[in-house]
C-alpha cells in the first residue's frame, strides 16, 4: 500500500489540532458563561428603594441594619402616624426610648454610625413607609468626624437635602432636628459643631412644622466644656444621665 505524501500527513495533523483547539476553546467559553450566569443569579439581593427588583450586590453601608428593620416591620408593623426617630448611634443606643416617652407612639430607627447621605439613601425604606406625624432627626456628628475636609457648610447642605426630601413626600409632618451634641472625644470639632447647629437652627426658624431642639448647651459645664459624666468610656456615646437630659429637652416638642 502506497503511503500518503508527508505533506498531507502534516496538513491532516494540523487540521486535527485546529479542531481540538476549537473544541477546547468552545468548552472554556461555555464554562465561563455558566459561571457568569451563576454569579449573576447568586450575587443578587434587594437593594434599598428598588421596589423588589434585583441588582448586582454591592451592599451600601448599614444595609444589614436596614434589612433587620424590614424584617422587624414584617413581623410587627408600627402603626401609621407614629413619632419616628431616625439618625445615628445616639438614637440606636437609646434602648429605653419608648419607656422614656410613655404614652407616645415611638418608632426608633437609629442605625450604625450613619451620616446624612445614609439617611437620604434609606428614606424610602425607614422614613416614608411609616407615614409618621413627626420625624425627629439626630445626625451630623459623624459627618464632621468622617474627614477633616468636611465643612460645617457641607453638613448643613446635606441636612437641607434630607429636609427637602422628607418634605416632598410628607408635606405637613413636623420635622424636628436634635442639635449635634458636644462629645468630649470630639471636642476639637466644637467650632464646626456650633456653626452647623446655628445654620440649621436659622433654617428651621424660617419654616413651618419644623423645630430645632437644642441639647448642645444643656450638655456643657459652667466653663463651656462637654460634661464627661454624661458619657460612657468612649466619651462619644451617652450614659443614662445623658439620655435623661435628652428626654427632658425633647419631650415638650412631641405630640401625643
Amino acid at each position: 500500500m502506497k503511503k500518503p505524501p508527508l505533506r498531507l500527513l502534516f496538513a491532516f495533523s494540523a487540521f486535527l489540532n485546529f479542531l481540538l483547539l476549537a473544541e477546547v476553546r468552545g468548552f472554556a467559553q461555555e464554562v465561563a458563561l455558566r459561571r457568569a450566569d451563576t454569579s449573576r443569579r447568586t450575587d443578587t439581593a434587594l437593594q434599598p428603594g428598588m421596589g423588589g427588583q434585583h441588582a448586582a450586590v454591592v451592599a451600601p453601608p448599614f444595609w444589614n441594619e436596614i434589612v433587620a428593620f424590614k424584617k422587624q416591620d414584617s413581623l410587627h408593623r408600627p402603626p401609621r402616624g407614629g413619632i419616628l426617630f431616625v439618625g445615628s448611634s445616639s438614637f440606636r443606643k437609646w434602648t429605653s426610648m419608648q419607656a422614656d416617652f410613655p404614652g407616645y407612639p415611638i418608632i426608633n430607627r437609629g442605625f450604625g454610625g450613619s451620616i446624612f447621605p445614609d439617611l437620604i439613601r434609606y428614606a424610602r425604606d425607614i422614613i416614608f413607609p411609616y407615614h409618621p406625624r413627626q420625624v425627629v432627626i439626630y445626625c451630623g456628628d459623624n459627618d464632621l468626624a468622617s474627614s477633616d475636609s468636611v465643612t460645617a457648610e457641607m453638613v448643613y447642605q446635606r441636612f437641607v437635602r434630607l429636609y427637602d426630601l422628607i418634605r416632598s413626600r410628607l408635606d405637613t409632618v413636623d420635622i424636628l432636628y436634635v442639635s449635634i451634641k458636644p462629645s468630649p472625644s470630639r471636642e476639637k470639632l466644637i467650632p464646626k459643631i456650633e456653626v452647623v447647629n446655628d445654620l440649621i437652627r436659622d433654617f428651621l426658624a424660617k419654616h413651618s412644622h419644623a423645630s430645632f431642639i437644642d441639647v448642645y448647651h444643656k450638655m456643657l459645664n459652667q466653663k463651656g466644656r462637654p460634661m464627661d459624666e454624661l458619657f460612657v468610656e468612649d466619651k462619644l456615646h451617652m450614659n443614662a444621665k445623658g439620655y435623661v437630659i435628652w428626654q427632658q429637652v425633647i419631650q415638650p416638642y412631641l405630640d401625643k
